[in-house]
């Protein structure tokens, strides 16, 4: 097991490293104007381009410029280091008006809040729903099941958040979109309310304010919508009807067992690889930033930032979030491989 884990971690490097490559690879559609541009705060006047081609060494030898973008150059003069992602200079946010790596810090804690509350319900209900309607194979719950998976997972995600917002906050005025309530946000962000972490919910429960994170809560229902419930769903239950045609699910029919100690006990933990494969890519997708669902919703994470850069053409954010993605991608892969050694032992031998 550790023998597995430790050649996971090996690649993790290698997967970086090519990560950063196919980023710096995309500047480079880009001339060294056009890139200078990107660097420069407002609009860009000639000078100031001359100044950010020789700061950031634009028109050096592209490995000499990959160098420069991977650690900086540190400035003879006044040994102050220009650039570098390594250090965290992404470069500077024209729709964010700050640095990138500030505007992903200041987005990024929205999104891993709403990851946080979202994974449990999404897996387990997701989960519980695929076994009873393959337990209950061309039943009632079944056909229930079928009907609101294949409705869930064709449904466009834009059409049915609009549809949500105007039944629940419209008409009902229930869950309203963005991130907290206006009085509350005047409370958030005076000095009576103490920042212990980086998350909404945890600093409410943190600061005692019950109602704070029950509003929050309320405005992030429902952007966690049935779509990815109905996802699980469907591969949660083609995959126990799969195990439950096994021999040794049969074999422990016949020895007598009960049939929840079968169906839970024997066929369930088998059914989960796949499911294990999705809740990976779920999380990913989640922590990148669900960009249709957040831009619906006005949730303030990092996915609606990157859509507003994207649709202003701001190359150096966009790109910067690639890159964050990327290295999100590489460590949730990393965990699902591990996780797979738990589920199979199968996987440890290979």
């Amino acid at each position: 097991m550790l023998t597995y884990v430790i050649r996971r971690l090996l690649l993790v490097p290698l997967l970086l490293f090519g990560v950063t490559i196919l980023i710096f690879i995309m500047l480079q559609f880009l001339d060294p104007v056009e890139r200078a541009a990107l660097y420069v705060r407002g609009d860009p006047k000639a000078n100031q381009i001359e100044a950010a081609i020789t700061k950031y060494c634009l028109d050096c030898p592209i490995p000499v410029q990959y160098l420069n973008w991977m650690v900086g150059k540190v400035d003879s003069t006044t040994g102050e280091r220009k650039g570098g992602i390594l250090f965290g200079n992404f470069g500077w946010s024209k729709t964010g008006s700050q640095p990138v790596a500030s505007l992903i810090a200041r987005r990024f804690p929205n999104t891993l809040d709403l990851t946080i509350w979202a994974v449990g319900p999404v897996i387990l209900v997701g989960i519980w729903l695929g076994v009873q309607a393959a337990v209950h194979h061309n039943g009632f719950i079944d056909q229930a099941a079928r009907v609101f998976s294949i409705v869930g997972t064709s449904f466009p995600t834009f059409v049915f958040g609009l549809l949500m917002l105007m039944f629940f906050y419209a008409n009902l005025g229930w869950f309203p979109p963005g991130r907290l309530s206006d009085e509350f946000n005047i409370v958030v962000s005076s000095d009576q309310f103490h920042r212990y972490t980086t998350l909404l919910t945890f600093d409410a429960l943190l600061n005692g304010r019950f109602d704070i994170f029950l509003d929050a809560l309320r405005h992030m229902f429902l952007p966690l919508s049935y779509i990815s419930w109905a996802t699980f769903l469907r591969v949660t239950r083609s995959s126990m009807l799969e195990t439950l045609r096994q021999e040794y699910v049969t074999t422990a029919r016949a020895k007598g067992l009960p049939e929840r100690d079968v169906i839970y006990k024997h066929a369930q933990p088998n059914a989960m690889l796949p499911v294990v494969t999705l809740a990976g890519f779920s999380v990913v997708g989640l922590l990148a930033g669900v960009i249709i669902t957040e831009t619906v919703f006005d949730y303030p994470g990092i996915g609606s930032a990157a859509a507003q850069a994207s649709a202003q053409l701001d190359v150096i954010t966009v790109l910067g979030f690639a890159l964050f993605n990327g290295l999100i991608l590489i460590v949730a892969n990393l965990i699902v491989d591990v996780l797979y050694a738990f589920v199979d032992p199968r996987v440890r031998l290979s």
